[in-house]
C-alpha cells in the first residue's frame, strides 16, 4: 500500500504468466482451506469451517474490515474459521485463481487483465467506492499538474500500465510523457526514493500519504481519477475465483455477510477499528493506522448505496480504456468479471 507500482501495477504485470497458466489447468490444487462438501456455515455439528483469505501485500487499513470480521466474532458467527494470510511468492490472484485459498485481495486493473487471459478471478466486493491512487510529489518539486512531470524523474515499476496512465493524464494537460525519465525503484520506500533518485511516484493517499502528513513532509497529490472517469476504478477488490462461486456460493455468501458487518464496523467506528488492527498487527506504527483509518472509513462506502457494491459502468470505463491504448488483448465481458449478488441484500449483514 505505500507505493501503487510496487504492489498494484507491478503485481499485476509480474503476474500476468502465472495466472494465464494456472487459469487453463484442471490440475489446480484443490481448495484444502474451505473443507467440507458445501454449505458456508459450518457443518451439521455446528464445527466451524476452516477458510483463508490472502492479502493482497503487508496488512493495513485498505484490510481493517478483515480484521475487525475476525476480532468481533462475525466470521464465527458465520459459521467459519477465517485465517488471514500473507500472499506467497506468485501472489493473491495466483493463489485465488489456482484454488489454493477462496478468497483474497486484488485489484480492478488486475483482475480485467487476468479475466482477459482466461484467469477465473471474480471480484465481490469493491473495498473502496473511489480511486484514492495518484501521483505524489514532494511540494519543493513544483508538480502541480501533469504537464510538470516533464524533466522529472519518476520513481516506478515500468509496468506499460504506469506509462499509459501518465501519458493519458499529461496528454490532456498538454504534456509529453517522453520527457519524462523513469527510474526503477527496486525495493525503495516512497520517502527514501525522493531523496536518493525520484520527483515522484504512484501512491495510496490512505497510506503514505497520510504517512506524509505525520512526518511533517507536504505532497502535491494529483489523483488519476480527477483526470478521467475511466481512471476512478476499484482498487482494491475482494476477490474469489469461479469454481468457488460455482460449487460452494453459500461460503461465499457467508463469508462476505461477515466481511461487510466487518467493513460498517469500520465505517462507523473507525478509531476501534483502528486499535483492533494494531492489536492484530503490533508491528505497524498505531499513529499511522489510527489516523489512515480516519481518514479511510468514509471512503469505503462514500456515495454508494451500500460498502462493497460494483457498478458495470466502472469495469466496462477502465477496460475500455486499457483495450483502446492496447493493454488488452481483447476487451474484457464486464459482467463475468464482478458480482453483487453475495452482499447482505439490505446493505446489513
Amino acid at each position: 500500500m505505500f507505493s501503487l507500482q510496487k504492489w498494484g501495477l507491478g503485481a499485476v504485470c509480474s503476474l500476468l504468466l502465472i495466472l494465464t497458466a494456472c487459469g487453463g489447468q484442471s490440475s489446480a490444487p484443490q481448495n484444502t482451506n474451505a473443507s467440507g462438501p458445501s454449505g458456508g456455515g459450518g457443518s451439521a455439528t455446528g464445527k466451524l469451517k476452516d477458510v483463508k483469505v490472502v492479502l493482497d501485500w503487508t496488512p493495513n487499513t485498505n484490510h481493517t474490515g478483515l480484521y475487525v470480521a475476525k476480532d468481533q466474532g462475525y466470521y464465527e458467527q458465520a459459521g467459519l474459521n477465517v485465517e488471514i494470510v500473507q500472499p506467497g511468492e506468485g501472489g493473491a490472484d495466483q493463489m485465488v485463481a489456482s484454488n489454493a485459498v477462496p478468497f483474497g485481495i486484488s485489484y480492478q486493473e488486475s483482475v480485467t487483465q487476468a479475466r482477459t487471459q482466461g484467469v477465473p478471478l471474480v471480484s465481490i466486493a469493491a473495498v473502496i467506492q473511489h480511486n484514492t491512487s495518484g501521483f505524489a510529489a514532494p511540494v519543493d518539486r513544483g508538480i502541480k499538474s501533469p504537464k510538470d512531470f516533464e524533466g522529472k524523474k519518476y520513481g516506478g515499476w515500468g509496468s506499460p500500465v504506469e506509462e499509459a496512465v501518465m501519458k493519458s493524464i499529461m496528454e490532456l494537460d498538454g504534456g509529453d510523457v517522453s520527457k519524462v525519465q523513469n527510474i526503477n525503484m527496486g525495493n525503495a520506500d516512497y520517502f527514501t526514493a525522493v531523496k536518493r533518485d525520484i520527483d515522484f511516484a504512484w501512491i495510496f493517499y490512505a497510506w503514505t500519504g497520510i504517512e506524509a502528513e505525520l512526518r511533517g513532509e507536504q505532497l502535491d497529490m494529483l489523483y488519476v481519477k480527477d483526470y478521467s472517469k475511466s481512471l476512478d476504478y476499484y482498487t482494491p477488490v475482494i476477490v474469489t475465483n469461479e469454481d468457488t462461486i460455482k460449487n460452494d456460493p453459500e461460503l461465499v455468501k457467508a463469508f462476505m455477510s461477515a466481511t461487510a458487518k466487518g467493513y460498517q464496523y469500520a465505517i462507523d467506528q473507525p478509531e476501534k477499528a483502528a486499535e483492533v488492527l494494531s492489536k492484530a498487527v503490533p508491528e505497524l506504527d498505531k499513529e499511522l493506522v489510527l489516523a489512515s483509518q480516519k481518514w479511510l472509513s468514509p471512503r469505503y462506502q462514500d456515495d454508494a448505496p451500500q460498502w462493497g457494491i460494483q457498478k458495470a459502468e466502472v469495469w466496462k470505463n477502465y477496460a475500455d480504456w486499457m483495450y483502446e491504448r492496447k493493454l488488452l488483448d481483447k476487451p474484457l465481458e464486464a459482467d463475468k468479471a464482478f458480482t453483487n449478488d453475495f452482499l447482505p441484500e439490505d446493505g446489513k449483514s
